[in-house]
């Protein structure tokens, strides 16, 4: 079978990268090209473009682009007729992907949607033209099934694939980790700032802000790989502040707390039981417009997943260096600790077991086949 995979971001790579891997072995004449990123090229197939090409971030940066877009949306038309896929797989990335979800469709191919546009958070509207656009929906937040069920439209929750790229990587030996990047014996608080350049500068600079104020730790960037060494360098002024680059689940293994950009990284952090303040600025614009729109009451997967407030999430003003330092301190505190530990361990059991990437894999396949 031939398979065309469309992902737009760094978290949609590592979930299509696990993907590719799943159907290779469902499908042994498996033919696969996608738009991805560097762990789904190491995974097999054919990568036609980066999503590093395409990372716009916040409504006014993507009208600015416009015009790059439409090409892109053009070229991707022309790639997947060339390729003459049996099946169309869009993960995540709704704005880019519904567009060709509605094209493709129209032109007969065969259309699947792995982990679902948040039409759950805002702009339900959306409902309609997927379902009609889309043929079968696999959605791996428990919540998003009843969602869906409300406008009459049948997904399969299969599992959050965060469990299985967890589970299956391989430990890291501290002692070694601690030494190879020049770390100290001193426990270590993980800062997270995303993925792009925009919102990293955003968050970075506050979290920051804080080293001096905690000499018995040692601070440690998760670095992106959509970004450079040197980008990162402008904004490290201590001795006590490190950069770690594409090795994010071997730093938060061995961190005591972190301080995390709202995203996927909320979700990885919790499954790897390291508490956290969960932070998130965004322009002025993007904001207002944001909450204009988003109905939801919570930004972080983890509270939305438990539907209550298990990680506090600082928001726009409330993002600050007085609030941050009052929340890094209670995630520092050992009672506070013990219950968000408790709190991690059920939202587990809630997301399911191991096995996310090779159910989706093997119902594409069957439905394929039939």
């Amino acid at each position: 079978m031939k398979y065309y995979i469309l992902v737009g971001e760094a978290s949609g790579d590592l979930h299509g990268s696990n993907l590719i891997k799943a159907l290779l072995k469902q499908d042994n004449d498996a033919d696969i090209r996608f738009w991805g990123g560097d762990l789904m090229a190491s995974a097999g197939g054919t990568l036609v473009k980066h999503y590093k090409e395409r990372a716009f971030m916040g409504f006014t940066e993507v009208i600015m682009n416009l015009n790059k877009i439409f090409k892109l949306i053009a070229y991707c038309k022309t790639d997947i007729s060339t390729f003459n896929p049996d099946v169309v797989i869009f993960i995540d990335n709704s704005g880019f992907n519904l567009r060709i979800a509605q094209w493709a469709k129209a032109a007969g191919y065969k259309t699947n949607y792995y982990i679902s546009p948040q039409v759950w958070a805002s702009r339900a509207s959306r409902v309609k033209a997927i379902k009609r656009d889309i043929d079968s929906m696999f959605v791996i937040l428990p919540f998003v099934k009843p969602f869906y069920k409300k406008y009459n439209y049948d997904v399969t929750f299969v599992g959050h694939p965060l469990i299985d790229a967890i589970a299956h990587r391989k430990q890291v030996k501290e002692h070694e980790f601690r030494k190879t990047h020049e770390l100290s014996d001193k426990p270590i608080i993980a800062l997270l700032p995303g993925s792009r350049k925009q919102e990293i500068t955003k968050m970075l600079n506050i979290m920051l802000s804080l080293v001096d104020d905690y000499p018995d730790y040692q601070f440690v960037i998760a670095g992106a790989p959509s970004q450079d060494y040197s980008f990162y360098k402008t904004f490290i002024k201590s001795i006590n502040v490190h950069l770690i680059e594409n090795k994010t689940y071997d730093l938060l293994s061995i961190s005591t707390a972190a301080l995390v950009t709202s995203g996927t990284a909320t979700l990885e952090t919790a499954l790897f039981k390291v508490p956290q303040v969960v932070c998130y600025k965004g322009s002025a614009i993007s904001y207002q417009i944001a909450k204009r729109i988003v109905t939801l009451k919570f930004i972080s997967l983890v509270n939305l997943v438990m539907d209550r407030e298990v990680v506090t999430e600082l928001i726009q003003k409330e993002f600050n260096r007085k609030r941050l330092k009052e929340e890094l301190d209670k995630i520092l505190d050992k009672d506070f600790r013990e219950q968000m530990f408790l709190d991690y361990f059920e939202l587990e059991r809630t997301l399911g077991g191991v096995g996310a990437s090779e159910k989706t894999a093997r119902l594409i396949y069957n439905g394929l086949k039939n």
